[in-house]
């Protein structure tokens, strides 16, 4: 279902620029307490999404994402994010079950966030400093935009909402930061 990789855009190397959205507190949907820590070890691709956006389809690869590569030490989570156009207008319990019977969404998705503005999460404080391969940093451009983190999080790659899940150079990028 996913095609071949292809080439990956070069990642950023991190330092101690992500060491905050770590420990930093968040909800899944079901409003269990967790953190990015808790994933630590594994790749990562953080993506903010929305249920009634036109990209809404990419659910369906990014699922396919996970279903390929969750074996090998990667994950895919979602922040659900309300910002763009009002697109995730619902409670958490219609987000989970949209996304679960619609795409089948097995991957974890975590509480509504704002990814910019005075409100922004502090996981997208850190990631949004992240040039994407065309250099550009800051604020989240659209739902479903992306990060791909490496399993030993020194490394992050930001790829824009019009890339795709099955786009060869995200999964490139998802291959490079399994973990070894």
């Amino acid at each position: 279902m996913l095609p071949p990789a292809g080439k990956a855009p070069a990642p950023a190397t991190i330092d101690k620029e992500l060491a905050p959205m770590w420990n930093t507190p968040i909800k899944t949907l079901q409003g269990k307490d967790t953190q990015l820590a808790s994933y630590q070890g594994k790749a990562l691709l953080v993506v903010n999404v929305a249920s009634k956006c036109g990209l809404t389809p990419q659910y369906a690869t990014l699922e396919a994402l996970q279903k390929k590569y969750g074996p090998k030490g990667f994950t895919v989570i979602g922040f659900p994010c309300n910002q763009f156009g009002g697109q995730e207008p619902g409670t958490a319990g219609e987000i989970q079950e949209f996304c679960s019977t619609t795409y089948g969404v097995t991957f974890p998705m975590m509480e509504k966030v704002d990814v910019n503005g005075p409100g922004r999460h502090e996981i997208y404080k850190a990631l949004t400093a992240i040039a994407d391969a065309e250099g550009r940093t800051g604020d989240i451009r659209w739902n479903f935009e992306k990060f791909v983190v490496s399993a030993d999080g020194t490394k992050v790659t930001r790829f824009s909402p019009k890339v795709t899940p099955d786009d060869p150079t995200l999964i490139a990028a998802v291959e490079a930061a399994l973990p070894r």
